[in-house]
């Protein structure tokens, strides 16, 4: 276990290091700083005006949560910006028994959206994510998770993500074409959603 365990910090802490610089940025925020989005089925203020209502671009949100414990995680060395969550080994021995941690997920996993809309992706738990726009659900940048989660091959964008986006950040994807569009982390690649995008 803790050759595992540094097997994967070692890993992650070196392509962090090295991709921290790169390409665009996550914009990080604190939790009292999280968008709001109004609600869609909110009247109008004026009943009578309702009909001339256009529909235009919306911005979606998915939620990317996970439940690491800040004590044992910082023991393995990874950073973890909760307290009180699961253990390092329990997230193991989860992954080694079932392929992926329920705890660690996107939400909603599957959504419906127009063309245009923006998703915005919030990191709700104590890790780094990424969530990345992929053309088949394939493994990350860490090989042992990959291993465990019964992803070995890697998905090609991950190869070049260079979004990392930490505890209250957000990453935003503009939806720019139809059909299924999927994104997955590239450092939890069991964390998924699916996008149903639809012109109108």
């Amino acid at each position: 276990m803790r050759i595992v365990t540094a097997t994967v910090f070692a890993l992650f802490g070196s392509f962090l290091l090295a991709c921290s610089g790169a390409g665009h940025t996550a914009t990080p925020t604190s939790p009292s700083a999280q968008p709001s989005f109004a609600s869609a089925s909110a009247a109008p203020s004026n009943p009578q005006s309702s009909t001339a209502v256009s529909a235009g671009p919306a911005t979606r949100q998915v939620g990317m949560f996970d439940a690491c414990d800040a004590a044992s995680f910082t023991q393995a060395g990874i950073d973890c910006a909760r307290n009180h969550g699961m253990p390092f080994p329990e997230l193991i021995a989860q992954l080694t028994a079932h392929q992926f941690a329920g705890a660690w997920h996107f939400a909603p996993s599957r959504t419906d959206a127009k063309l245009g809309d923006a998703l915005v992706a919030v990191n709700k738990g104590g890790e780094v994510h990424t969530f990345t726009r992929v053309a088949n659900f394939g493994g990350g940048i860490v090989p042992e998770l990959n291993a465990l989660a019964g992803t070995p091959t890697i998905a090609p964008e991950c190869s070049s993500e260079t979004t990392f986006v930490p505890p209250g950040g957000t990453d935003t994807e503009t939806l720019d074409r139809t059909g299924e569009l999927k994104f997955e982390c590239c450092i939890h690649p069991w964390m998924r959603t699916t996008v149903l995008v639809k012109s109108h």
